[in-house]
């Protein structure tokens, strides 16, 4: 267990922007900013010096991108990191290239004129960070390869089910972009309809459901309100909106809201899997992946009680082992297994109904 607050590096090419992030973090009890650095050649130095746990990272650098940085920090001294973006398309294309990189999670630059967001941003990035000192990272050996399906081999057990009567639900929250792209990579092209809850702002779904895209058989898409089920096809929920299944006629319908926050996110998981709780039951098959905090154990215990068949994703194989071992806590997982294994058993039990 850690003893004595967390270490953090503030990395980012603005003094404003550092005096502030010292600032907010330095108001919380359990971080300790160690020191800023302006550039990454300056923060490769006082990594040397000042040891520590945590650094937080700007996507845009002077001398050297972040993007450059973060590589050569993850293959040479792999170690937390919380990248600092933009809500821009551009920024979230950055971002999720970082998050492709090892970076544990990230926050939006902050608000700086408006006091209410000044407010919601100290305490995601005060949360996020005391998470990251306890993230599993691990040494790259170089760069993804952005090759499409990630090299990963796809279910080859034998199918048989008639896809319009499944359905697969995934939730997931930091560690998730990454992890949610290994379960579709191994996915085949027929796969039951799939629809899946990121904890991601309004700016970053459409790319990242681009991004699954090009790495999965299946068609992935941004989900919209109406949008039929299909099978081959995932749905992401829109960042900033809740995703619900609904039942019409003889099929499934995304239903998206943009009622209050659950557990403090929108899209919640919990809101997707009672859902498919509600109109699937026991047709339906779901994964809670990498993530901080619960949200989503108790809609995985809504699903197991509904006759679904559930899984969490193992904690040594989780970026941070908060929402699947919230669900295992609450015994609302079927089976506790690594990221490698969930798409095969997602499948597995689609196929023998």
């Amino acid at each position: 267990m850690r003893s004595g607050p967390v270490r953090v590096l503030v990395v980012d090419d603005s003094a404003l922007i550092r005096k502030l992030m010292v600032e907010l973090l330095g108001a919380d009890p359990g971080i300790e900013v160690v020191g800023t650095a302006a550039d990454p050649y300056i923060a490769r130095d006082k990594i040397k010096q000042l040891a520590p746990d945590v650094l937080t990272l700007d996507v845009e650098m002077p001398r050297m991108d972040g993007l450059t940085f973060l590589r050569n920090l993850m293959r040479l001294r792999p170690m937390p990191v919380v990248m600092v973006s933009t809500l821009t398309q551009a920024g979230a294309q950055v971002t999720l290239d970082a998050l492709a990189l090892g970076a544990v999670d990230f926050v939006a630059k902050p608000k700086l004129d408006v006091a209410r967001g000044l407010t919601e941003y100290a305490t995601a990035l005060i949360e996020k960070v005391k998470h990251a000192a306890h993230a599993r990272v691990s040494r790259i050996a170089a760069a993804p390869t952005g090759a499409a399906h990630g090299g990963a081999a796809p279910y080859d057990g034998p199918l048989g089910y008639r896809t319009t009567d499944r359905l697969l639900a995934i939730g997931a929250s930091a560690g998730g972009t990454e992890a949610i792209r290994e379960v579709l990579s191994r996915m085949p092209a027929d796969a039951p309809a799939t629809v899946i809850a990121q904890h991601i702002p309004a700016a970053f779904s459409g790319p990242f459901a681009e991004r699954l895209n090009r790495h999965s058989r299946m068609t992935v898409v941004e989900a919209g309100d109406g949008q039929p089920l299909l099978a081959g096809h995932a749905y992401v929920a829109p960042g900033g909106r809740h995703l619900r299944v609904v039942r019409s006629g003889a099929r499934w319908h995304c239903r998206l809201g943009d009622d209050e926050p659950v557990r403090r996110h929108r899209p919640s998981v919990d809101v997707l899997f009672e859902s498919v709780a509600k109109y699937a039951g026991a047709n339906a098959s779901a994964a809670l992946l990498t993530g901080m905090g619960d949200d989503g154990a108790r809609g995985l215990l809504a699903l197991r009680r509904a006759g679904a068949s559930t899984f969490a994703q193992d904690e040594a194989s989780s970026v941070v082992w908060g929402m699947p071992g919230a669900a295992v806590a609450l015994d609302a997982a079927g089976e506790v297994l690594p990221l490698a294994q969930i798409a095969h058993r997602l499948l597995a039990v689609a196929a023998n109904g």
